[in-house]
């Protein structure tokens, strides 16, 4: 590689953004370059559902970032290298940003660091990265580069996936029975967390061979054995296309393993939505959904959706539901997966190459990571609930800066103790996971307790204690947080990143006047049930749009059964089916022009919900509160109600 083309150095400043776009080199000096480059800001919500080539997507890369670049903005303007600061590559697993790189005519990323997910698409698609400037600098200079080195640089397996030219060849020959593990499998046993057991049980050891390994440690990749396996609207048609690619029709390893979900598109025809979002988004959006159904059929893979032969409701509600169990390995391609670490799995967001390569071979890459056990204990105060814990954790300068990292591959995740969980069930608890991965986190677990083991009999599984994993003691840590939830605020997320915690009073009186309660993060029963307790003998505050969408089919008919849905429309608010959606503009609750957003979803990064406007991240309660008062409100604040208590139907 020899550079030909231009540096787009992604600062902080739009008035550089916008300057290099209309052909001035400009030099970074002491601009900081933005943190956390994030891949609804490389590839928006409403590109994705264009189409899953450079051709289609190279011309949205980086479209409309901090408001500076226009559309095709980055490929007209003769850029070959990007370079960003730290966190590059956070959110989704959408793979398709790594597409939109390469139809923009990048050829190499520069960043401090890059976020779990996106580096791994990098990795198993061959994009060729580094974090070290250095590569840039000799690039300026006139030198030719050889991309292939920097793959070199990577841990073994990263390095061994790239030489064979990617994980779909990599996995051809591995089927072949050509390849040995690139890690050691003789190893003793030694302490270990519940995931390092996890991955150590489930470790791919060679042909022929048991599974299982020793023991792992953090930084060790590995290959693990799946468990669970989903897609959807989103991801499904690229998954199938790069299988077939590769594999033409060769059967999927345990299809019964294996389900799709047709949730991401199913609100945008509903009539809250702006006629412009239905025109911009219904059509593509429903060609990738027929392309999964098709391909579904073809494979005889199981389909949840609205009129399908399995109940609608958002993936990853879904998988709580009907699928994850202690012990697995949970891999979806959704950066969400991890809400199924409640259940003291193993869940994990993957790109589509790596789905691809799970569905033939029933195996994943895995980089073991380092772990910080967080211990709760205490009692929740008035409202105070896991929403507002885990926005007080990942916003803490240790998560936020990830002091955890000391190299371009580490990984890190949260094992999450303590009596102090005993007070919320798994709905609440399921926050936590679910959001570790906006703190820059692979993913959360749980350590068994009781509410986990009642949940997981309600659904017909008799021991579950059978299956717990639990850490073995001596086990190594990277850290160990205590946390007294009596020291816990409430707590938001102001606009632009969930990092960007606060307590709740430095916010009191903000305008709102835009209410979400949706999504895998603030659906369920529990979120439901704080909202009507809240609401119960009030009413909306004028000019207050509120919207309210049940995670599941399972969680719209407790609602409905307890009167709760009732009590929003009557209300005025919006109450949809259940479907995903709204937190990245398919579905009510886009905010419209000049308004300002309370959602209990689980990410604000800018226009993620389908439309300019500040969105603040907030509790169940703190949502309904601010929707009385038209301002965020600490529920505690509103005056006393003499209400009956909320019929419950039989």
């Amino acid at each position: 590689m020899k550079l030909t083309g231009r540096v787009l150095h992604l600062l902080d400043d739009p008035d550089k953004i916008r300057r290099q776009i209309e052909g001035e080199d400009v030099e970074p000096g002491d601009t900081p370059y933005v943190y956390g480059v994030n891949t609804d800001a490389m590839i928006s919500g409403r590109a994705c559902t264009l189409g899953y080539t450079p051709e289609v997507l190279g011309p949205y890369f980086l479209e409309n970032f901090l408001e500076a670049i226009p559309k095709d903005g980055v490929r007209t303007g003769g850029f070959q290298v990007v370079v960003g600061g730290h966190a590059y590559g956070s959110g989704s697993s959408r793979e398709v940003a790594v597409v939109a790189h390469r139809g923009a005519g990048i050829e190499l990323v520069v960043a401090d660091s890059f976020q779990r997910i996106f580096q791994e698409n990098m990795v198993y698609s061959g994009m060729p990265f580094t974090t070290d400037r250095g590569v840039l600098a000799r690039l300026q200079a006139g030198e030719e580069i050889d991309p292939r080195a920097l793959f070199r640089e990577l841990p073994p397996l990263f390095r061994a996936v790239a030489e064979a030219g990617g994980l779909l060849p990599y996995g051809t020959r591995l089927l072949a029975g050509e390849i040995e593990p690139p890690y050691a499998t003789e190893r003793p046993a030694r302490p270990m967390n519940i995931a390092e057991k996890i991955i150590a049980a489930r470790a791919w050891a060679g042909p022929g061979r048991p599974e299982g390994l020793g023991s792992v440690a953090p930084g060790d990749q590995v290959l693990v054995r799946t468990g669970f396996r989903g897609v959807h609207e989103y991801t499904a048609g690229m998954v199938v296309a790069l299988y077939r690619e590769a594999w033409g029709d060769a059967p999927m390893y345990a299809p019964e393993q294996v389900a799709a979900f047709e949730d991401h598109f199913v609100l945008i025809s509903h009539e809250a939505v702006p006629e412009g979002v239905k025109k911009l988004r219904m059509a593509p959006a429903r060609r990738l959904t027929d392309e999964m159904i098709e391909a579904c059929e073809r494979n005889g893979i199981r389909v949840h959706g609205p009129g399908r032969e399995l109940p609608p409701g958002v993936c990853h509600r879904l998988v709580l539901e009907r699928y994850a169990r202690p012990g697995d390995v949970v891999v979806l391609t959704d950066s969400h997966t991890p809400t199924a670490g409640v259940l003291n799995a193993f869940a994990f967001g993957v790109g589509s190459t790596a789905m691809a390569f799970a569905l033939r071979t029933g195996l994943v890459p895995v980089t073991v990571p380092k772990v910080v056990r967080v211990e709760v204990r205490g009692e929740p105060g008035p409202f105070l609930s896991p929403k507002d814990l885990i926005l007080h954790l990942i916003g803490d300068p240790y998560f936020r800066e990830e002091h955890w990292r000391t190299a371009p591959t580490d990984t890190c995740i949260v094992e999450f103790a303590g009596p102090g969980l005993e007070h919320w069930d798994v709905d609440g608890l399921s926050v936590l996971t679910n959001m570790t991965v906006e703190g820059g986190l692979m993913t959360g677990v749980l350590e068994p307790n009781a509410q986990i083991a009642r949940f997981l009999r309600e659904r017909g599984l008799e021991d579950p204690e059978s299956l717990f994993v639990r850490p073995d003691p001596g086990a190594h840590y990277e850290r160990v947080i205590e946390i007294d939830l009596a020291e816990v605020p409430l707590t938001v997320a102001t606009p632009g990143d969930s990092r960007n915690r606060a307590p709740l009073a430095e916010h009191r009186g903000q305008p709102v006047h835009n209410v979400v309660v949706a999504s895998c993060t603030g659906g369920s029963v529990a979120d439901l049930r704080a909202v009507a307790e809240v609401l119960r003998g009030r009413r909306l505050a004028d000019g207050v749009r509120l919207t309210i969408i049940p995670s599941s089919a399972e969680v719209e008919r407790e609602a409905e059964r307890r009167g709760w849905l009732d009590l929003f429309r009557q209300l005025g608010a919006t109450v949809s089916p259940p479907g995903c959606g709204s937190c990245i503009g398919n579905g009510p609750g886009i905010p419209l022009p000049g308004e300002v957003t309370a959602s209990t979803t689980n990410r604000n990064f800018s226009r993620r919900m389908g439309a300019p406007g500040p969105v603040f991240l907030v509790s169940p309660a703190v949502a309904a509160a601010s929707a009385v008062t038209g301002q965020l409100t600490d529920p505690r604040d509103l005056a006393p109600v003499h209400a009956e208590p909320l019929e419950v139907r039989s």
